[in-house]
């Protein structure tokens, strides 16, 4: 059950960076891509097998091109992608600037987007594309309208395009992974102290304490992302909902 070519965006750190060992563990070539080349190099050094740092900024649609064409120059078929790279930054909307408001659009929604279109021509019938989304996509959340918001569109894209996919014959597949709060090494946020102190009030105020709900390790994560990848063609398989269990505590993201 080996020798796939699996890409993951966002795999410097945090649930990319445990996607990337579970992979290259189980013998598959893991290309790394990030937007920053020496933190994804630095990840690449920790893990053990067939990986390759490459750097992509996700939003960038030049940067995205150049990337799946060096992708394209050394193998023939891309048989996973996972779009997990995205900003998970609360803020509260009104008081978002032009630029937050672009960053956390285009990491969340536009570029899975751009990466899956630069990733379709180099699969074959039986290639996946994975999408990382969010429980804030059901969950109204304080202060993450914007990235529930990317998140949902994410879902919706990866639905039609699935169906699209389907209809012209491909035998490529599309599904969403919808994670929710996540704790391991390696977590990042775009968030200062303060902010996190905010955002924790303002959704206790609604009934919502996000310390307190639980937790799912990157590990388990990676696990399920692995297993999702190597689902049978016939599995049918749309989205996967992973919720966070009460008891087990951490840092949390996504």
């Amino acid at each position: 059950m080996s020798g796939k070519v699996i890409a993951i965006t966002g795999a410097n750190g945090g649930l990319g960076r445990a996607t990337s060992r579970r992979f290259a563990a189980d013998g598959d070539t893991v290309i790394m891509l990030g937007r920053n080349l020496a933190k994804v190099t630095e990840a690449a050094s920790q893990i053990a097998g067939d990986v390759w740092p490459l750097q992509c900024d996700i939003g960038n649609p030049a940067s995205v091109r150049e990337a799946f064409a060096q992708i394209a120059e050394r193998h023939a078929v891309l048989d996973v992608l996972i779009n997990n790279a995205g900003n998970f930054q609360a803020v509260a909307f009104a008081e978002a600037s032009e630029e937050q408001i672009i960053d956390s659009m285009n990491s969340n929604f536009l570029g899975p987007v751009l990466c899956s279109r630069a990733a379709i021509p180099l699969m074959k019938a039986g290639s996946k594309l994975i999408h990382v989304t969010s429980e804030a996509v059901d969950i109204v959340f304080a202060m993450l309208s914007m990235y529930g918001a990317g998140k949902a569109g994410l879902e919706r894209f990866s639905r039609s395009l699935h169906q699209e996919l389907i209809d012209s014959g491909t035998g490529i597949r599309s599904m969403v992974y919808r994670a929710g709060q996540m704790c391991g090494e390696g977590i990042s946020t775009h968030m200062d102290e303060e902010d996190m102190g905010r955002f924790a009030d303002w959704n206790a105020k609604l009934g919502l304490r996000p310390m307190e709900r639980g937790f799912t390790s990157y590990a388990t994560a990676a696990d399920l992302l692995h297993s999702m990848a190597y689902l049978p063609d016939d599995a049918g398989v749309e989205i996967v909902k992973c919720f966070s269990v009460p008891g087990i505590v951490g840092n949390s993201a996504g």
